[in-house]
């Protein structure tokens, strides 16, 4: 049996009312692999451990199979749950330790039929008689699992169980967490900050920030469609280009998006995701391109939608299959401040006078309006005394080298400081505004009657 979860504007705060979670809503069909995806902080953890019943709800309410489960005990749940640190009683061999559970729901039954039934699907019949002690780290996991898998539960709740082994044993045991689940069927919610392993197990992706929810959906979706630029940054390897903009849209010539030194010309007749773009006449905005989205080429060979600028070699990184091309523009990058440092301590005077002024609607306009999409800045608070508009040195973070990252072929023969010809394709361009929210692909793009 498996079974539905939903959950319905579900809150939870600590210490000082920070709400960790903020109003979530999410539904979970039977069957349905959903991971939560986020950096470390962002309440994924948090929003597991409720459902599980590990903590409790302070608003909103939790729905399984339809029927309210806020102040169930986690015992009447009937999930299992896979922790990060594998959780093994140390003095308990294997087979006690995934018929730990069987006994306690039937002390009467005998587990070693299915004990023996999990040891074969997981593969660790000449582990069984070992102690934690006596195992590799992804050893002790496959246990962990099959203390879970044997008890047959209605869902998985599993917590970034593969945060702790090397690469390579964790690619094998995503391999064989897919295939687990997709042969028992069971509802499965996984946590992980990792987005290669979201991108790869997921039927869909939930992406949370600061406790809110960001968007859900299909891996390609994601990816293809994000909703804001937090989320484009997110996700994708390498991280998606983000650089200022700023549209021209004048009335007797071609729309342009300045890129700094070099600029973006929309091709005629604009497509409609264009042509929404005119609102923006002289507002910077976030420019997103992929790696993928750029091109090492000629301007004689451009193809339809391909406008061409050039730029300066700065890096090269040689990765086997592929190699990413590091490009100085002369544009001006955008950082998304939660994802290039750690979490700044909390102002604690500064948020007390904040909350002495203004209405109690304003103060909640501006905490949700942080939250769900948050400054994007540049590098350094300030821009160059020279006024080219690239950051101040002396007020710049560190970062890597150049403003544009290109995919190309591993033969490529590239030196520092080379002027090279690269061709963009503007139907693979991410336009954001100053909240972060994305604007062209237009959010509410009519579906082409065509496709």
């Amino acid at each position: 049996m498996t079974r539905a979860i939903s959950l319905h504007d579900v809150s939870k705060a600590y210490t000082r009312g920070t709400r960790v979670v903020d109003r979530l809503s999410l539904d979970i069909a039977p069957g349905e692999f959903l991971v939560l995806l986020g950096p470390s902080g962002c309440g994924k953890s948090t929003v597991l451990r409720m459902i599980a019943g590990l903590e409790d709800i302070d608003e909103g309410r939790l729905f399984l199979d339809g029927e309210y489960g806020n102040d169930l005990p986690p015992s009447d749940r009937d999930m299992a749950m896979v922790f990060q640190n594998f959780a093994l009683y140390p003095s308990m061999t294997s087979r006690d330790n995934i018929g730990f559970p069987l006994r306690i729901e039937a002390p009467r039954a005998d587990p070693a039929p299915r004990v023996d039934a999990t040891a074969r699907m997981l593969g660790i019949e000449d582990l069984l008689d070992r102690f934690p002690g006596q195992l590799s780290g992804g050893e002790r996991q496959r246990v962990a699992m099959g203390r879970a898998i044997a008890r047959h539960p209605s869902a998985f709740l599993m917590d970034e169980p593969l945060s702790n082994l090397d690469a390579k044993l964790r690619n094998h045991l995503r391999a064989e967490i897919a295939r687990l689940t997709r042969e028992l069927g069971v509802t499965t919610v996984y946590v992980t900050h990792d987005q290669s392993e979201a991108m790869s197990l997921g039927d869909r992706v939930a992406v949370l920030r600061g406790g809110v929810l960001q968007q859900v959906g299909s891996p390609r979706a994601v990816y293809a469609l994000p909703e804001n630029v937090f989320v484009a940054a997110f996700i994708g390897t390498p991280r998606i280009n983000l650089l200022r903009g700023l549209v021209r849209a004048p009335l007797d010539g071609a729309m342009t998006i300045s890129l700094g030194k070099q600029f973006l010309r929309l091709p005629e007749p604009l497509s409609l995701d264009h042509q929404l773009l005119r609102v923006q006449q002289g507002r910077e905005v976030i420019v997103g391109l992929r790696s993928e989205a750029v091109r090492i080429a000629k301007p004689a060979a451009a193809r339809t939608g391909e406008v061409a600028i050039t730029g300066l070699v700065e890096h090269l990184e040689f990765q086997g299959h592929e190699a990413l091309v590091h490009f100085d523009t002369g544009s001006r990058p955008a950082l998304v401040p939660e994802l290039e440092a750690p979490r700044p301590a909390p102002d604690r005077p500064a948020r007390r006078r904040r909350r002495e002024g203004g209405t109690v609607l304003e103060r909640l306009r501006e905490r949700a309006g942080v939250l769900r999409a948050g400054p994007v800045v540049t590098p350094g608070a300030t821009d160059a005394p020279d006024g080219s508009g690239r950051p101040d040195p002396a007020s710049a973070e560190p970062r890597l080298p150049g403003d544009l990252v290109v995919r190309t072929t591993p033969d490529i023969r590239l030196r520092h400081g080379m002027q090279v010809p690269l061709l963009v394709d503007l139907a693979h361009l991410f336009v954001f505004d100053q909240h972060g929210r994305r604007i062209c692909p237009s959010p509410d793009r009519l579906p082409d009657l065509e496709e």
